[in-house]
């Protein structure tokens, strides 16, 4: 094949060793000192697509989208193969970070996903596809947290969880995620992928809160998160729900949490000796007792969340109550 006029070819030893030199730079967080090797690779090679990926992916790390189309951009005009090149999911990525729609619908068919369309449909608006639920890691590089969100596109994803707040996440926010999964989850039987969130999408502006509950059985807290659920929001019980892993164990094959299934994994930081957000045996597995005192996350509007608190525990005063009602996020 030839693109402008010029055969394609294998890249020289210097353009080999220029890149790895780079993504070992990047590797390190030197970003600049990455982005002057890719450059010159870029240089040394101006027709190979790959020249121009890499300095797409690096400004996608930097999160400089403009660079980043602007480069990924290059590099698809110089691609050998019709479909199935990141060089096409990383410009989706890039698009979607930017809001341009049109770029990204044109980078998922050309990656080679079938995307609704036809009269009618609008070509400027945000792309909207029904691909299920699936773990999300927020803050990847800090206090990272696996969540559980709904997929609206290949590279965002709403956040259903209610994450802890030392992930700087509420539930309801839209987060831009990366194409590679990193780990998995299974529940059901059914492994599900989990993507490393790149940046904040969309915010939300419902606000977090944790309060103790007082709940005698496992039925009265399931109501209140049917209440919380019922009025549009969401309420989790941590003291079940979150575990605490290594890094090692939470990139890796996990099974999730039903509720109902002991885990005791190797790193687990979780002592089954003290109970609560540290963990790492259900209480519904048959090894421990239920705690009527829980730990639980809402998130529900400020002038909300004590109405709701309220009428549930009205609702059974002698096997409900709460108390230390914060809001933390």
């Amino acid at each position: 094949m030839r693109i402008f006029h010029r055969a394609r070819h294998r890249p020289s030893a210097t353009w080999r060793q220029t890149t790895d030199r780079a993504f070992t730079l990047i590797g390190d967080g030197r970003y600049e000192d990455a982005g002057a090797l890719l450059v010159m690779a870029a240089d040394l090679e101006p027709w190979l697509s790959d020249s121009w990926f890499n300095l797409a992916l690096l400004h996608k790390f930097r999160r400089d989208w403009e660079q980043a189309r602007a480069a990924g951009l290059r590099a698809v005009a110089l691609l050998d193969r019709e479909q199935g090149a990141p060089d096409w999911w990383n410009l989706g990525i890039t698009a979607t970070a930017l809001q341009d729609w049109p770029l990204a619908r044109r980078a998922w068919q050309a990656y080679g996903l079938k995307l609704p369309g036809g009269p009618g449909s609008r070509e400027d608006g945000p792309v909207s596809l029904d691909l299920g639920t699936t773990p999300v890691r927020l803050s990847p590089d800090g206090e990272s947290e696996v969540v559980w969100g709904r997929r609206l596109d290949p590279a965002r994803i709403e956040v259903l969880s209610i994450p802890l707040p030392s992930s700087g996440r509420r539930w309801g926010e839209v987060v831009l995620h990366d194409g590679a999964p990193h780990g998995e989850r299974v529940t059901d039987g059914v492994a599900y992928p989990v993507f490393d969130e790149i940046e904040l999408w969309a915010p939300s502006p419902v606000p977090t809160y944790v309060v103790l509950l007082q709940a005698a059985t496992e039925p009265d807290r399931d109501a209140l998160e049917r209440l919380v659920a019922d009025a549009g929001y969401a309420a989790e019980d941590w003291t079940s729900s979150v575990r605490l892993l290594c890094r090692a164990c939470s990139e890796s094959r996990m099974a999730s949490d039903d509720g109902h299934t002991a885990h005791h994994d190797p790193h687990d930081d979780g002592d089954a000796a003290h109970p609560g957000h540290l963990s790492h045996l259900s209480p519904g597995a048959g090894g421990m007792s239920w705690l009527a005192e829980r730990e639980c996350g809402i998130a529900a509007p400020a002038h909300l969340v004590r109405v709701l608190l309220d009428r549930w525990a009205a609702a059974s005063p002698g096997t409900r109550a709460y108390r230390d009602l914060e809001e933390v996020c």
